[in-house]
């Protein structure tokens, strides 16, 4: 027999997340949202994931989404539970990943009176969710079908605002006491669960093309344009648009550059901007500058093309995303608002090849840097540079690598990684926060095996991410332990500023008791010989999760990445 929460807003969120295709839910235990907990665990077309850290949980969500691209919906208790949600909803925001933050709450006459457990919650998110949806509470003997009506309208759009513009709501709900009662039949009218309709994302069949006498202005432009670059942000593995890409190979006039997270490959891409352009006098990059820039996908991590990009203007800068067209280089001409693969389909029809020494001038300029860099990998010392240059080749065929933030995600972009392997960041934000979380989540999710190569302050702070009993055995982390935040050696000012070690917050901790508590085996090295050995066996599915702590010289890493990239000017 079904059992249902007797508060009829709780009835109303469940059947409308069933209704609206969600069918994973990651609660953080809690008193006020015991209804809805009680709810969905009692729906048989319901997983409900229980995680208590609220922030680990948020990001562990969003990690599932990353993956399965569709909403998963998240419950926590009132007060400060719900502000830890706040990194991943912002990275959710930015990175356009649908969650469904669903927060109990007191009734509007118990804020702000000293009851415990108490914030102002209603709109908390502000601008970084797409919509916020406060709730009025309905008295448990209620039969205003209004209110009921005006309470389903409100929930269904916003699980409809998730899903269809991709990225995160806020549905706030009052309970009153009691919390914990049953009853054994619905008490809402279910037909006005149906006011709206059903959600459904638009998907690449059903886009609106482009105007073609409109794109045909700009085919125009591009058909006499010598230079032209194609710029790929972080983007989700998709074949389509490998080959549309590919295509774009074929154009002398074209070079296309592409970020690991971007997870498109080929060999007549240049896939590591930072070694192309790095070494470039003013000279040379007058000549990188394009007439037409397009760009694509979501954040870039190369801080050096955003310089090259501002300081040696396009002509035009055109972006395509069906959301947001940030002037990123500020001189952003046009936004397409279309999906890249549709703009794609279209574009090609009305586009020529351009004859031009473009490509083949820098992908000559690739090959040279690649015998540099290889050389220097060679013959470099043990340090974070040589790691990531031993890791990065050594991850699984056809596995997921997830990366932290600050230095792990910049060095990983020096280094080729396989085409089957799909490659994520929390790069919405950038912060160090949740990396453990989300590596978790897309792991339980995609079902490959999932490898987080972490630093050691991004694991440390993420550390309650591995309090989570849904980790599977053939998750693996690997943490490059350089005794603190290693990227502030590199940044110009801090080594300066006399303030160093609270930039760096060297600490001399090891994830080895860590290990132990949450049940991960655990391997430590501190040379290359040692690394290597370890990795011979770490990757193979045994019993359980493993954890590989990688020692690396705090004061050595700065001078070996210098060192490489002056290496790559002689």
């Amino acid at each position: 027999m079904a059992v249902y929460p007797t508060h009829k807003l709780a009835q109303q969120i469940i059947l409308s997340c069933i209704e609206n295709g969600i069918s994973q839910v990651v609660v953080s235990p809690g008193s006020r949202n015991a209804p809805l907990i009680i709810g969905f665990n009692q729906e048989p077309s319901i997983e409900l994931l229980s995680v208590v850290d609220e922030r680990c949980a948020a990001f562990f969500a969003l990690g599932i989404a990353q993956q399965t691209k569709k909403p998963i919906a998240l419950i926590c208790s009132s007060g400060s539970a719900l502000l830890n949600y706040f990194p991943a909803v912002a990275e959710a925001f930015y990175s356009d990943i649908p969650l469904v933050i669903i927060t109990a709450d007191r009734p509007r006459h118990l804020i702000d009176i000293g009851d415990g457990q108490t914030i102002q919650q209603e709109n908390v998110f502000g601008v970084h969710v797409l919509s916020s949806v406060n709730l009025e509470g309905i008295p448990l003997t209620s039969n205003d079908l209004l209110l009921e009506k005006r309470s389903a309208q409100q929930i269904q759009l916003g699980i409809q605002t998730a899903i269809n513009e991709k990225g995160p709501v806020h549905i706030n709900v009052p309970f009153n006491e009691p919390l914990y009662d049953t009853i054994d039949t619905l008490t809402i009218d279910t037909s006005l669960l149906n006011v709206v309709g059903k959600s459904n994302p638009i998907s690449l069949l059903e886009e609106t093309p482009l105007d073609v006498e409109e794109l045909a202005v700009f085919s125009a432009i591009w058909n006499t344009s010598k230079k032209k670059i194609v710029l790929v942000g972080a983007n989700p593995p998709d074949e389509l648009l490998q080959i549309q890409l590919a295509h774009l190979t074929k154009d002398p006039s074209v070079i296309v550059l592409v970020e690991n997270t971007a997870n498109v490959s080929h060999k007549m891409f240049i896939n590591s901007i930072d070694k192309l352009i790095f070494p470039l006098d003013d000279e040379s990059l007058e000549k990188f500058k394009p007439e037409i820039l397009l760009t694509l996908g979501g954040m870039i991590v190369s801080k050096k093309i955003k310089q090259q990009l501002r300081a040696f203007q396009p002509k035009h800068h055109w972006h395509v995303d069906v959301k947001r067209g940030y002037d990123s280089y500020h001189c952003l001409e046009h936004h397409f608002k279309i999906s890249a693969q549709l703009f794609f389909s279209q574009f090609f029809f009305l586009t020529k090849v351009k004859q031009s020494d473009f490509r083949d001038f820098w992908l000559d300029k690739k090959a040279l840097r690649l015998e540099k860099h290889n050389q220097f990998v060679a013959n470099c010392e043990f340090s974070d540079f040589k790691v990531m240059a031993t890791l990065i080749p050594s991850i699984p065929e056809r596995s997921m690598l997830q990366l932290s933030n600050s230095s792990i995600i910049r060095y990983a972009q020096l280094f080729d990684v396989s085409p089957t392997v799909a490659v994520f960041c929390n790069r919405g934000t950038s912060g160090i926060d949740g990396s453990t979380s989300t590596a978790i989540g897309a792991s339980v999710a995609s079902g490959k095996q999932t490898v987080l190569i972490t630093g050691d302050i991004s694991f440390l702070y993420d550390s309650n991410g591995l309090w989570n009993k849904y980790i599977p055995k053939s998750f693996r982390i690997i943490v490059v332990n350089n005794n603190g935040g290693g990227i502030f050696r590199f940044i110009p000012g801090p080594q300066t500023s006399n303030s160093l070690e609270y930039f760096e917050t060297p600490h001399g901790l090891t994830a080895k008791k860590l290990s132990a508590m949450y049940g991960f085996e655990y391997s430590a090295v501190e040379n290359i010989e040692s690394l290597d050995n370890t990795l011979k066996n770490f990757y193979l599915v045994e019993d359980g999760p493993k954890l590989l702590e990688i020692f690396t010289p705090t004061i050595l890493n700065d001078a070996v990445l210098k060192s490489y990239f002056k290496n790559l000017k002689v």
